[in-house]
């Protein structure tokens, strides 16, 4: 009686174990766009994670950027997609949380590492609810020849008159190609160009809740002026622009056929593997000397969970993990140019990265005018500040014209709140 007891008693005993060890166990998949990131979640992040939480796998599995939204919305609706999502910041995310799909993170162990303002591309309308852990931002600037600007006696210009006054230099010079860009994919142009120097007119968080508010319109001088200095780029984008396509520009500035480059601080890892000479960087010129600056520190990435997960504690856990200094400090590093989000320090070991964040302490940050709430409607206003910052370049538009046209387009569907 006893030994059958004492048997009983050890096969509940394992049966228990065997139950709890399973809740442990979990496999998790992440979604992303970021393929390119699939060796540095393999060899760095997720070993870095599974090591403090054992019992729980990860693996990455991303899509190639153009066709992740589609891919992903499709895994989400027919109930396959991962535990974890790679969140697109603002409106995209909204509509999959508004939709059911992802869930509210708002009380996630870590949230309160990060500001309101690094919350805000993954939060409802009323701040509220977050959604999505804040990863990372990228930065907008301008990345230069170093080798070039020593040559030709330049120095990194803070003002526009320095800068157009070096421009005009590098043109004499012959040499180079003044600046890399062109306005085929056109994108390049309101995400290099106005979107790049915009900030400084509008003065970044003030222009740009001054328009979701109704308050300026984008036919206002803070508005158009941008397009006015970007018309004058025209003359030192060099011949054939108007065909060059963003790969065209990134291979002009990297085989060192151009003097500089406007950016986003994604280019970093991919410019210190391919250029073949020193690279320095510089945020956006003020107009006048002693201005405040404004640079485009635009929420990028973050991640949230799927509502249709079947490990969400195990996800959750993962999602903490996120948003720890330890995971900041790793990713940032990891990925030079993409810059964490979370309120504490991170050390760089990437110089370029590290001149980009630097900005961060002497200019006030702001996110692209266009990505919240203005793009939501027919015509969307990103896709249309793409065509016609096109447009201003190769003198199609006027900067008025163009600005007329946006500000018509927004009336047709866009009633700001009273």
């Amino acid at each position: 009686m006893k030994k059958r007891l004492l048997a009983a008693l050890l096969l509940g005993s394992a049966f228990l174990g065997a139950t709890a060890a399973s809740a442990e166990d979990a496999t998790l998949t992440i979604e992303s766009w970021r393929n390119d990131d699939l060796a540095i979640w393999q060899e760095k992040l997720i070993p870095a994670f599974e090591k403090a939480n054992p019992g729980i796998k990860v693996n990455f599995t991303p899509s190639a950027p153009p066709e992740y939204n589609a891919a992903l919305n499709a895994k989400l609706d027919a109930g396959t997609a991962g535990d974890v999502i790679a969140c697109r910041p603002f409106d995209a995310s909204l509509e999959l949380y508004k939709k059911g799909q992802l869930t509210d993170l708002s009380g996630l162990a870590g949230m309160d590492n990060f500001t309101d303002a690094a919350k805000s591309a993954w939060q409802t309308d009323d701040g509220k609810t977050t959604f999505c852990v804040p990863v990372a931002s990228v930065i907008h600037g301008f990345i230069y020849n170093k080798d070039a600007f020593d040559k030709l006696g330049l120095k990194p210009p803070q003002t526009e008159e320095e800068f157009f006054a070096a421009l005009d230099k590098i043109k004499a010079d012959g040499t180079y190609i003044p600046m890399a860009m062109g306005t085929k994919d056109l994108w390049e142009a309101a995400t290099m160009g106005y979107q790049n120097i915009g900030p400084n007119y509008w003065k970044g968080e003030d222009g740009r809740l001054a328009l979701i508010k109704g308050t300026q319109k984008l036919t206002d001088a803070d508005w158009v002026e941008p397009f006015v200095t970007l018309a004058k780029w025209k003359s030192y984008l060099g011949d054939g622009f108007e065909a060059q396509t963003y790969p065209d520009s990134q291979n002009l500035f990297t085989l060192g056929r151009a003097a500089i480059y406007p950016a986003g601080s994604w280019e970093i890892s991919p410019f210190g593997a391919q250029a073949q000479f020193k690279m320095g960087a510089f945020p956006p010129p003020v107009r006048n000397a002693g201005d405040t600056c404004y640079i485009s520190d635009h929420n990028d990435i973050g991640f949230g969970l799927n509502a249709k997960s079947k490990n969400p504690e195990a996800a959750k856990k993962l999602l903490a993990w996120m948003a720890s200094p330890e995971f900041a400090t790793l990713y940032a590093n990891a990925l030079p140019g993409f810059f964490s989000l979370a309120k504490n320090e991170v050390k760089l070991d990437n110089a370029l990265a590290q001149e980009f964040v630097s900005w961060r302490n002497k200019c006030k940050s702001t996110i692209r005018s266009t990505y919240k709430i203005l793009s939501r409607g027919t015509p969307n206003l990103e896709n249309e500040t793409w065509v016609e910052s096109a447009n201003v370049i190769n003198g199609v538009d006027t900067p008025q014209a163009a600005a007329e046209k946006l500000q018509k387009g927004l009336d047709s569907w866009y009633k700001p709140a009273k």
